[in-house]
């Protein structure tokens, strides 16, 4: 059973209330600038124990009747074919993605908005395809001198000639696919046009990370560091908050670098700042909820150094920097962790000098430790899978679970007729093979009945695992890390 460190229900509740709070304060009609992911944010739920996936999408679902939610995407990502990492899709497809899950929920989707945009032929393109399906799409330009030249933003030649989004609730939401896609600048925008309007309207940023009201260096705080260890992104103290208030606040360098900038639109737009300081903007109550420290700190650790591992791998095969590796180790260094803390790894280094060959090993959320090894049926993490499930299900190690009778056709497929050179079954190809035996043999429909009980689990591989495995254990909710290595005289993995 894993340990609980944060209250999801009190989140969800102190969360909605504070929202409603910010949209009276402006009068009625606030623009939220939604960083991050709105649902499947995956990095929150295992920093913070107790957190769901889909937590903030269920804190919307209490503002439904309120909100509306605006996707903005930059023109000109459309235009590169950018790709989410994470999903492997284009940015402009994750937009068609996110309509479809938030209609399917009963949140309202009002509108999309092509940032950045500058005649891009693709992005034409993608405004036919989403007004032929009956979503309106507005138009926001490049501005000469954004951020700095505040005069020329604040005209008809900035925020003038960008298309005004035609809202019609109280709570905008403004969202996106990625990184970089303009939402700050499109809420910026809309203040600006709502205030010729003679609106009143306010603005307001949600981060889940950092977490404000923590100490700079909590461990949460650090894992959001390693997580953006690709972006620059650093923690520090909201030197504003601090001025103003007197008290010690977190926030990171991008928000804190571009707050006067915001205060002087705000005050040009508004007449006065509504903010004193970064901290100010904000809406997380993500702090507010944890409720065992000591449990949220661990998993935090624990995630450093799957980031760590992340960088390595990302590194060895061309994806990543030695940079991001280095930042990492240095925020190893700060929360006071290594990678033999990961007990999951220290046992797959065991068996693989023990064998002589590749391992890995598993460490389940009731804190044993089952190991797999290479065999010429099974790679190494396969069998480490099926172990798991004979340990979960109390079934002896000597009992078989899949015949090699049943292997032995997967097999000659994938060598004779398929052409792949590696004859031992993967983790999705062991699962169908005892889903298979499962239909004439309770034992082994015993063990595919544990799967569910995976998730939460730490995996690691003496060497890089395929794509195919590391989607296996991402659906079986297992954090996975590798060995910097390849297997045998692999130089890739596919």
């Amino acid at each position: 059973m894993m340990k609980t460190g944060f209250d999801n229900e009190k989140y969800l509740k102190m969360q909605s209330e504070h929202i409603r709070e910010r949209i009276a304060q402006f009068g009625g009609k606030l623009y939220l600038e939604f960083g991050g992911k709105l649902f499947d944010d995956y990095h929150a739920s295992r920093v913070l124990p107790g957190f769901k996936p889909d937590s903030k999408l269920q804190m919307l679902l209490q503002l439904k009747d309120d909100a509306e939610i605006v996707i903005a995407i930059n023109a000109g990502d459309i235009e590169k074919n950018k790709i989410r990492g994470d999903l492997g899709i284009t940015y402009d497809v994750d937009v068609l993605r996110l309509i479809g899950v938030f209609r399917k929920i009963g949140l309202y989707v009002g509108s999309v908005v092509l940032t950045q945009y500058d005649g891009q032929t693709a992005a034409d393109n993608f405004k036919k395809r989403l007004e032929g399906l009956g979503i309106k799409v507005y138009k926001h330009y490049i501005i000469e001198g954004y951020p700095s030249n505040i005069s020329n933003i604040l005209s008809e030649n900035g925020f003038g000639k960008n298309e005004y989004i035609e809202t019609e609730r109280q709570l905008i939401v403004v969202t996106a696919p990625g990184p970089g896609s303009g939402k700050m600048a499109t809420c910026l925008s809309q203040l600006y046009h709502e205030h010729e309007r003679g609106v009143e309207a306010g603005y307001a940023k949600f981060e889940t990370f950092p977490i404000w009201n923590i100490p700079l260096k909590h461990p949460v705080n650090l894992a959001y560091e390693a997580a953006t260890a690709d972006l620059n992104d650093v923690n520090m103290i909201d030197p504003f908050h601090l001025e103003a208030y007197g008290k010690t606040t977190v926030n990171y360098n991008r928000d804190v670098e571009i707050f006067p900038v915001l205060n002087a639109m705000f005050e040009r737009i508004l007449g006065e700042s509504p903010y004193r300081s970064p901290t100010d903007m904000g809406v997380n109550m993500a702090g507010n909820c944890i409720i065992d420290d000591d449990v949220v700190k661990e998993a935090s650790n624990q995630e450093i150094i799957r980031r760590y591992y992340s960088a390595l791998c990302a590194e060895r095969q061309g994806r990543g920097t030695k940079e991001e590796i280095y930042k990492i180790e240095l925020l190893m260094n700060q929360a006071g962790v290594t990678t033999g803390d990961r007990k999951a790894v220290n046992a797959a280094l065991e068996k693989a000098e023990k064998t002589g060959d590749t391992a890995a090993a598993m460490e389940l959320t009731d804190g044993r430790i089952v190991t797999g090894k290479t065999s010429e049926l099974l790679g190494a993490a396969s069998s480490m899978l099926l172990n798991a499930l004979k340990t979960l299900a109390g079934i002896d190690d000597a009992v078989l679970l899949i015949s090699p009778n049943v292997i032995e056709p997967i097999q000659k497929l994938k060598t004779k007729h398929l052409g792949n050179s590696n004859p031992r079954l993967h983790t999705d190809e062991v699962l169908l093979a005892l889903s298979i035996c499962a239909v004439t043999n309770p034992t082994a429909e015993l063990a595919l009945e544990q799967l569910s009980k995976l998730k939460g689990a730490q995996v690691h591989s003496t060497v890089i695992l395929s794509n195919v495995d590391e989607k296996v254990f991402k659906r079986l909710g297992a954090d996975l890390t590798c060995e910097a290595k390849f297997q045998e005289n692999k130089y890739y993995q596919n």
